[in-house]
Order: structure tokens, then C-alpha cells, then sequence
């Protein structure tokens, strides 16, 4: 089980550079940096809200589960997602064709929302991590518009519901399922392993950790010091002596 620490706010009046610094995003208390183990957590004292939680190797993690949901969603818009039969009469449908399906009642806003809360924003924000952070995997700096690339990933993160759209599927299920005889389909099981990815990335996802990352170039910039110290210190070649 990991420990967790309680940061302790800094009291009034007390100067600290601005790169020490941390503010609970849930009540805006200040704390001086104080970077745990792996595997520990840093969290606020007053509201307990997690600010730091490093974990080794998470930005690998993050990056490969960002490409596995790019190629789920990718594939699942040309798959079936489900298949209906009822009275004799059958009738199958992908993602796409589920959302057009409003497009028949003059809303056409409704189905280009449905396509992008559930599809393109996630397919997006998937890119936007994997162009952020992925030079870091090659030990190479951050590209040009890593940081912002990495911003938007985050804003977009609320609006990512490809998750929501199968529960609301999986709830509609239940109430249908004794009036027809339902298949899912292949787009059906993709989105529900993408349910279970989201929520290992998420559980990966440690912000402060991912901008200390992408200002040190480095994929695990606490262990980066160490890691420049073994090398400087590292074994040479003795010169021959003839």
C-alpha cells in the first residue's frame, strides 16, 4: 500500500522561488515542493485532494496507452457496434451511424456533438499526449508547443465521454433487451476495454510529475540527476600500455 504524505502550507509571509511552489487546484492552499518516493503521494492538509504522485515509469505507460486508444477508436467507426433483431425485422449500426441517427429529426448540431464528445475529442486529446510526450521516451527535449500541446490535452479531458457513451448504451441495454434480441458488436467491446484504459491512464497521470517532464526533457526527471551522475561516473577504457 502506498504512504501518503500531508504537505504542510506555507505560512504567511515566507518567500520561496516560484518552481517550489504548489497550489491545491480544490482549495487553492500553497505548499513548498516536497517531491515523494515513487509509488507515495503528496496530499493537500486541508482538503486531502492528491498533488503529487509519482510513479516510475509513467510517462511510458501514458504515451502507450494513449496509442492504444488511438487505434481502439480508430478501428471501432468501422465496425458494427450493435445489431437489433425484433419482430423479424433487423437493423445494425456503427458509431457513425448511431450519431447521423439525429440528423433525420433536423438536428444536425446534435449528431456533430454526439460525434466529437465520443470520437474526436478523445482521438484528439490521444495525439495531443502522444506529440507532448513522446520525444521524452528517446531522451530527447520536449518539441516546440509541447507544453500547450500538453494544456489542451488536459482541458479537453472533461469533454473526452467515450466512457459516459457506453454506460449510457449499457443502461439503454437493460431496458430493451427483454423487447429484442441484441448482438454487440465488435465497436461495442472495443469501447468498453477503452473504459478500463482511460482509467489506468488517468490513474498514471500525474500532472505535476508530467510538468516537471516536460521541463527537464527527461522521462523521470527525479531520477534524471542520478541518472547524469552515473554516467559522468561511469567505467572508461584504460589506454593500452605497449
Amino acid at each position: 500500500m502506498s504512504s501518503t504524505t500531508d504537505l504542510q502550507p506555507l505560512p504567511p509571509g515566507t518567500s520561496a522561488a516560484l518552481d517550489d511552489l504548489i497550489a491545491c487546484p480544490s482549495c487553492d492552499a500553497l505548499y513548498r515542493v516536497e517531491v515523494p518516493k515513487h509509488g507515495e503521494r503528496a496530499v493537500c492538509a486541508r482538503c486531502h485532494h492528491v498533488l503529487i504522485a509519482p510513479i516510475q515509469g509513467a510517462i511510458l505507460r501514458i504515451v502507450a496507452l494513449s496509442l492504444t486508444i488511438l487505434v481502439l477508436l480508430i478501428t471501432a467507426i468501422f465496425q458494427p457496434f450493435l445489431k437489433i433483431e425484433a419482430a423479424g425485422l433487423s437493423h445494425s449500426s456503427s458509431i457513425v451511424d448511431a450519431a447521423l441517427s439525429f440528423s433525420e429529426a433536423h438536428m444536425i448540431g446534435l449528431s456533430v456533438a454526439v460525434l466529437a464528445l465520443i470520437v474526436f475529442i478523445p482521438i484528439a486529446r490521444a495525439l495531443l499526449l502522444i506529440f507532448s510526450l513522446g520525444p521524452l521516451l528517446l531522451h530527447r527535449p520536449a518539441l516546440r508547443g509541447a507544453r500547450s500541446a500538453f494544456r489542451w490535452a488536459e482541458a479537453m479531458r472533461p469533454w473526452s465521454m467515450a466512457e459516459i457513451f457506453v454506460l449510457g448504451v449499457g443502461v439503454a441495454l437493460v431496458k430493451i433487451v427483454d423487447m429484442a434480441r441484441v448482438e454487440l458488436g465488435l465497436a461495442f467491446w472495443m469501447f468498453a476495454a477503452l473504459v478500463v484504459i482511460t482509467v489506468l491512464q488517468d490513474g498514471f497521470m500525474c500532472r505535476w510529475s508530467v510538468w516537471a517532464a516536460l521541463d527537464s526533457g527527461h522521462p523521470d526527471p527525479f531520477n534524471a540527476d542520478r541518472d547524469d551522475s552515473d554516467a559522468e561516473t561511469g567505467l572508461r577504457e584504460e589506454p593500452g600500455h605497449g
